[in-house]
């Protein structure tokens, strides 16, 4: 009989370390699509901004300059570092992109998924993180004050 509880008892505690497992797994899984789901959402609201901005443009010179003015309004940067410079330097191929698809040609928005994609892998590497995370805003907290 013995044998038998000590059988079951290596099942149960077999099923409970599969299960933290699984649990462990899943709750990697749930953040990554998180991140991937409002990173997905980030990246549509800032383009979005940016086609608004560029829809009245008509040149190549005052789309590009039309979305650096919405992307640094989004972000909040009101002053200009070097890092900035540099992203928004980089940002150009996409308005570019972007301003030469609003014809609607499919090529042309091949390139602007391409000019992005370039975009965001290039932020990756230079800034070790990915784009859409300056757009994480953390509100501090602020005193309740009764008037």
């Amino acid at each position: 009989m013995a044998r038998f509880l000590l059988e079951l008892k290596t099942a149960a505690e077999a099923a409970k370390v599969a299960e933290g497992s699984f649990r462990r797994e899943a709750a990697k899984q749930i953040a990554a699509l998180e991140q991937a789901r409002a990173f997905a959402f980030r990246r549509l609201n800032i383009m979005q901004a940016v086609a608004q901005a560029m829809a009245s443009a008509d040149s190549e010179e005052v789309a590009v300059a039309s979305a650096f003015a919405a992307l640094r309004m989004r972000l909040g940067w009101n002053s200009d570092s070097e890092a900035r410079s540099q992203v928004i330097t980089h940002f150009g191929s996409v308005a570019l992109a972007m301003f030469r698809a609003q014809a609607g040609d499919d090529k042309a928005t091949e390139d602007v998924h391409e000019a992005l994609a370039s975009f965001e892998q290039w932020y990756a590497e230079t800034r070790g993180a990915p784009f859409w995370m300056l757009f994480e805003h953390q509100m501090p907290d602020t005193p309740l004050v009764d008037f």
